[in-house]
């Protein structure tokens, strides 16, 4: 007997509860930085050192993070569900959390790539200096995909929505495109559930339930309305 399939879309709001810092919650400013500075194709060919030392000081921040109860609730689901994890996120911790499938938006903190080769991408754990190159003999940058890039897991995701018994936006402003049209794609006869501490403002979606809670609450309050 299949499982129903569940499909989570998670952002910020979910890693912000491990103490990961979020932009949007500080103005556009992101630890600090402003986020045209460091999370651009514009940026990193004004500044690329300053951009490597962002991604990695983000980089010792993700390590030192640990999941949440959020994180482990959703890998829990796999239990008794078929579980889809696409995450805006950067970070591992649904993968430490224990979700077996997760499809990453916006890129890893832990893999780099070359600047002329966006599909080969490699694992780094330390520090990406200047400098440092790939095979092909260009410097290497954060495997992360910035403003004003395309995003290349776009179309699998929505192929991935579309297929959904459950759909579910955990932690996430809907503000960040093309990432938010993807409740946008989710069939108008599936079941979806927004879980925030302060709901998006959102309109016009039928068969919408909003759980206005934090991620680790509302992941536990999200199993009463799943039926296997």
């Amino acid at each position: 007997m299949n499982k129903r399939h569940i499909v989570v879309l998670s952002g910020a709001g979910i890693s912000a509860e491990s103490g990961l810092k979020t932009f949007r919650d500080s103005d556009g400013l992101w630890n600090g930085y402003d986020v045209y500075e460091v999370a651009t194709p514009g940026g990193w060919r004004k500044n690329p050192q300053l951009v490597l030392d962002f991604y990695n000081d983000r980089r010792r921040d993700v390590a030192a993070a640990k999941p949440n109860a959020a994180h482990t609730g959703l890998a829990g689901l796999e239990k008794d569900f078929d579980v889809t994890i696409i995450t805006q996120n950067i970070d591992d911790l649904h993968e430490r959390g224990g979700s077996s499938n997760v499809v990453h938006l916006h890129g890893e903190i832990f893999k780099m790539r070359s600047v002329a080769d966006i599909d080969t991408v490699y694992e780094i754990r330390g520090d990406i200096k200047i400098g440092d190159v790939a095979p092909d003999g260009t410097q290497l940058r954060p495997h992360i995909v910035w403003f004003e890039e395309e995003v290349p897991m776009m179309e699998k995701a929505v192929q991935i929505v579309q297929n959904a018994d459950y759909f579910v936006v955990i932690g996430t402003s809907l503000q960040v495109y093309p990432a938010a049209a993807l409740l946008q794609y989710a069939p108008r006869y599936l079941p979806k559930f927004i879980i925030d501490k302060k709901s998006p403002a959102i309109n016009n979606y039928t068969n919408l339930t909003v759980i206005e809670m934090p991620a680790t609450e509302g992941v536990k309050e999200l199993r009463k309305y799943l039926e296997p």
